[in-house]
């Protein structure tokens, strides 16, 4: 940390992961909530010596500064207060004159009690949760799953990994970046650098993790390890009972990453737009967030399939998800955090992914352009994102066969097809408008309903009608007012 960093930070303000105490004289009574609740969450910086009103930085008595330190040391290394204990070093800086005192705390790999409470935060701050059973258990599962794969496997040596796939993962890296750290790495290097090699804390021994497995192992390590593992890609245009094309990949993330944005490009067209001055894809460009937030921040520990489908007016993902939040995620809202660290690490340095919390505004910013319409992205124990295509993917629908190309009976063919697609159109469009009929009919009678409890009514998926009851949201017919769990819809008859 930085005097900068540090000024910048209290410039933006509290938030999820911002605490500021006054601590003028001496130790705020509810400073160890928010280091509880802090390391039971994604950490965070706590700063003393700033008001939490105003962000006026009123500093601490530096005749005190000592005492305080002592104290606070002492207090969060006495297991009778914070358990298990921890090991914090507050750092004093000087802004402005005034001194502050400066910690942060890390996310813990355990569940922490404060004199026997277990503390969370969310954005109204330090909240108690030892009495709601539901939320204790899954910050347990949390804390399991966010180190799942770092799960260690001394047994297997480096001869489970493929070495070819680690050297194509090296070039694409050094490619990108001049002078990158890789370039005189060997594989075993590149390895450890990215914390694919660790020791078991229970055994002492070290060896490879899940995480270097699903990355760089041979497909039969990973089958051994994780027989659950595997993608399944599907596209469903005609055939919409099953599928037009489908493929299952169970190889390593880098290749399944390359197989699923070729299964898209295969069945999406391609539509360049001017990016500032640019010509870009926005196709693949959405492609990419995608498909590597369904491989980087999937649950591993979950036997739940991943799923990448397009249809007809939209594609959609699902993947197993341990939420830090329920329900629609909003853009000016969205706080990230990382769930899979190594993964993600190894995505950003060959390129399929970027940092932290940039996906969700690249999706936005490219769905727009592609298509005209706004992604949609769920947190819940299936994490989903909803991706509106509209006209723009409708002409294309499938690989073709073949002998098909410069032909004239293909050229016939085509023609053929897109009348029919044509005259099909004002059938899909009648459809389109009688679920959306449907679903206000059934609010009018029941305006409390959930979406889920619209999709059995209907029989149909919950991503279906969130699809449509979205759709009747952006054009002002269908509102919901208060709470996500307990409000009620609103139909607004004049538009």
């Amino acid at each position: 940390m930085t005097v900068n960093e540090l000024k910048r930070l209290i410039q933006i303000g509290e938030k999820t992961d911002v605490e500021f105490k006054k601590s003028e004289y001496g130790l705020n009574k509810d400073i160890y909530e928010s280091v509880c609740s802090f390391n039971n969450r994604n950490g965070g910086h706590l700063i003393l010596g700033v008001l939490d009103s105003t962000k006026e930085i009123v500093g601490v008595n530096p005749s005190k500064i000592d005492k305080i330190i002592k104290d606070f040391t002492t207090s969060v290394n006495n297991t009778n207060k914070i358990n298990p204990s921890m090991y914090l070093v507050p750092e004093v800086f000087e802004i402005d004159g005034k001194k502050i005192i400066y910690i942060w705390i890390p996310e813990g790999t355990q569940v922490r009690r404060l004199n026997g409470r277990i503390l969370d935060r969310t954005y109204e701050g330090d909240i108690d949760i030892t009495d709601n059973a539901e939320l204790v258990y899954k910050m347990y599962a949390r804390k399991q799953s966010t180190y799942f794969v770092n799960k260690v496997y001394p047994r297997l040596g480096l001869e489970f990994l493929d070495f070819e796939v680690i050297r194509r993962a090296k070039k694409m890296a050094v490619s990108r970046v001049d002078n990158h750290a890789w370039e005189s790495m060997n594989e075993e290097e590149i390895l450890r650098s990215s914390g694919l090699i660790l020791t078991d804390p229970d055994t002492g021994r070290e060896g490879i993790t899940l995480a270097a497995i699903l990355l760089f192992g041979k497909d039969s390590t990973i089958m051994s390890v994780l027989p659950q593992y595997k993608t399944d890609a599907i596209y469903r245009v005609k055939n919409i009972d099953r599928y037009d094309d489908r493929e299952v990949i169970i190889t390593n993330l880098i290749d399944s990453y390359r197989k699923l944005m070729d299964f898209g490009k295969k069945h999406l067209n391609d539509t360049f737009v001017l990016d500032g001055d640019q010509n870009v894809s926005a196709r693949d460009k959405i492609l990419r967030e995608v498909i590597s937030n369904i491989l980087a921040h999937r649950d591993y520990a979950n036997a739940y399939t991943a799923q990448f489908v397009i249809e007809k007016e939209r594609v959609f993902t699902k993947n197993s998800n341990l939420p830090h939040g329920h329900g629609e995620l909003q853009l000016n809202k969205f706080e990230p955090f990382p769930k899979n660290p190594p993964i993600s690490k190894v995505f950003r340095e060959i390129g399929y992914a970027d940092e932290l919390g940039s996906g969700m505004r690249n999706t936005y910013k490219y769905t727009k352009l592609y298509s005209g319409g706004l992604p949609i992205f769920i947190e819940e124990e299936i994490f989903e994102i909803l991706i509106p295509i509209g006209n723009v993917a409708r002409l294309q629908t499938g690989p073709k066969k073949a002998g098909e190309e410069n032909s004239k009976e293909n050229s016939k063919e085509n023609n053929k097809e897109n009348s029919k697609e044509n005259n099909k159109e004002n059938s899909k469009e009648n459809s389109s408008l009688k679920m959306e009929s449907k679903i206000i009919d059934i609010l009018q009678v029941e305006p409390e309903l959930s979406i889920e409890k619209i999709a059995k009514r209907l029989n149909v998926t919950n991503g279906t009608v969130r699809y449509y009851v979205e759709i009747l949201k952006r054009t002002g017919i269908l509102e919901h007012v208060g709470p996500t769990k307990k409000g009620k819809w609103v139909i607004h008859h004049g538009n």
